[in-house]
């Protein structure tokens, strides 16, 4: 299945056709699936979401859901206290939890005579390259068979240094992954403002964002007490990774009957425009990679090099930060510390620390071993 962007009847002028995408991520924050006060999912709430998955699936949608919900279903279970939890109480209760997520799931959209599929993922399973296909390959299986993919963070064995702590940039990941037309953050507000309009009655709504920019960025706020990890500022992380994948992304309220249904009908959102430009698959993973191990500070000229389509060599690499092996992602910034780019290091931090400065003919003698001319290749590189 193709998924056009800028050319499809997804864009009209600067409006989003939410009826016309052919494969949608729907994001589902704690706040909606389960209510606080029983522990429970909510069912009746649950069943409206279904409907409106079968409707998009009865005109040939792709649906993938990104649901959490497992932690706060195991709380009252496991006598958990209402404080923020530890990590290894945020383990035992996502084991506890999510079966009972996946049952709700299950039940619901079974009652609309679809078949749920669920998938744990953890944050090494989209910056791993070969773990990333794999999980790519699952997904599209199951929505050849007509499933619908119900995916939540990994959070059973999902350490902080290797987790998402937010299914929105999760959501967003799955979405550059499957190549998704649009991702909807179904949220506890309709939108982004130019301030948080609980406290500042004077904030605007806006209905679409040509770009992330860092005026967009400075209206995100942190995140609120609860259950949600989440907050309007990982929402925006989330819009920054699905529009540069070529992915539209719209942010819209949830607590609503039928919120899907309410949204085709032109319910108010915020939309996120996705970026004009094509990247390839390669590329779109690793500009979205969440966790750069490392940074490589460059001079003036290198900088210069890489805005002309050129390879860094190490000749223009000033400094090494971080510990990182071949391979893995790093960012690169400019002589002001400013990141210019997102890259694969060809050269683990440790060879790469001894080879910066020198030109790419004395590689062999410094390091004992012939590698690569580049510290980064341009195929391996993509500029911000």
């Amino acid at each position: 299945m193709s998924h056009p962007h800028s050319e499809s009847p997804l864009l009209m002028g600067e409006k989003i056709s939410f009826v016309a995408a052919q494969r949608i991520v729907v994001k589902i924050g704690s706040a909606l699936v389960v209510d606080a006060d029983e522990a429970a999912p909510r069912a009746a709430w649950l069943a409206g979401v279904a409907a409106d998955i079968a409707d998009l699936r009865g005109r040939g949608v792709d649906v993938i859901v990104v649901s959490s919900g497992a932690i706060a279903l195991a709380r009252r279970t496991l006598r958990l206290p209402r404080r923020r939890l530890h990590l290894e109480e945020q383990q035992a209760a996502a084991a506890v939890g999510q079966i009972r997520l996946a049952q709700a799931w299950s039940e619901a959209l079974s009652a609309c005579s679809l078949t749920a599929a669920q998938l744990l993922l953890t944050l090494d399973d989209t910056e791993d390259r070969r773990r990333y296909l794999n999980a790519r390959a699952t997904l599209s299986m199951l929505l050849q068979l007509g499933c619908i993919p119900v995916i939540n963070e990994n959070d059973t064995v999902a350490t902080t240094e290797i987790r998402f702590g937010d299914n929105d940039r999760l959501a967003a990941r799955v979405a550059q992954m499957m190549q998704a037309d649009q991702l909807i953050l179904l949220s506890d507000i309709d939108g982004l403002y130019t301030a948080d309009p609980r406290r500042d009655p004077s904030a605007q709504h806006l209905d679409v964002v040509a770009a992330i920019t860092p005026e967009i960025e400075a209206m995100g706020g942190e995140p609120l007490p609860g259950y949600s990890s989440g907050g309007m500022r990982t929402k925006l992380a989330a819009a920054r990774i699905a529009t540069q994948a070529g992915c539209a992304m719209a942010i819209t309220l949830g607590d609503v009957d039928r919120p899907l249904r309410g949204l085709a009908s032109g319910g108010r959102c915020t939309w996120f425009l996705p970026a004009p430009e094509g990247r390839s698959a390669r590329k779109r993973w690793i500009l979205g990679a969440l966790a750069p191990l490392g940074t490589l500070t460059i001079d003036a000229g290198a900088a210069r090099a890489l805005k002309a389509g050129r390879s860094l060599l190490p000749a223009g690499v000033r400094t090494v930060h971080g510990t990182f092996q071949r391979g893995d992602a790093v960012i690169v910034a400019g002589p002001d510390g400013v990141p210019l780019a997102r890259g694969l290091s060809a050269y683990a931090s440790s060879d790469a620390e001894h080879i910066i400065g020198h030109r790419s003919d004395e590689i062999e003698a410094i390091l004992g071993w012939r590698g690569r001319d580049e510290i980064i290749h341009r195929d391996d590189l993509v500029l911000l």
